[in-house]
């Protein structure tokens, strides 16, 4: 028996007219919510609600941001904000007083420990800086 793989498993159906059922649900929600602020508030508040969620559900059917749809970024934005956030490290203000005997001496870079002109790739430039260390220590 033969069967039939399908090919563009990624390419949404268009159920309604042009468009899929998502884009569909977006554009009424978006209409019907502008409609019931049309009929309840006065012209200057229904510009000033109807039109960005007109925009918004717009952008939500149609919009896509690095190829993915605009909710996964809208959600991606309300996570980020409301989530917790790590931070690692924080500079403490910490005041180290040394006595001029105890302070050591800076290594100096003399010509052996520069990389030459003629190391190509990264590995080799590791390799010789890890070279470099071992004959240092001893």
């Amino acid at each position: 028996m033969r069967f039939e793989v399908p090919q563009f498993i990624e390419v949404e159906d268009k159920i309604i007219g042009p468009f899929t059922w998502k884009q569909f649900v977006y554009l009424a929600g978006g209409a019907g919510v502008i409609v019931v602020t049309f009929l309840a508030l006065p012209f200057f508040l229904f510009v000033l609600i109807g039109l960005p969620i007109g925009i918004l559900a717009g952008f939500l059917a149609f919009h896509k941001i690095n190829n993915r749809p605009f909710a996964d970024f809208l959600e991606s934005v309300v996570n980020y904000s409301l989530g917790n956030k790590l931070y690692l490290w924080r500079k403490r203000n910490t005041t180290v007083v040394s006595t001029p005997e105890a302070k050591p001496e800076a290594p100096t870079i003399t010509e052996k420990h520069l990389p030459k002109a003629d190391t190509s790739s990264i590995s080799s430039l590791s390799r010789k800086l890890e070279m470099d260390a071992l004959e240092i220590k001893e």
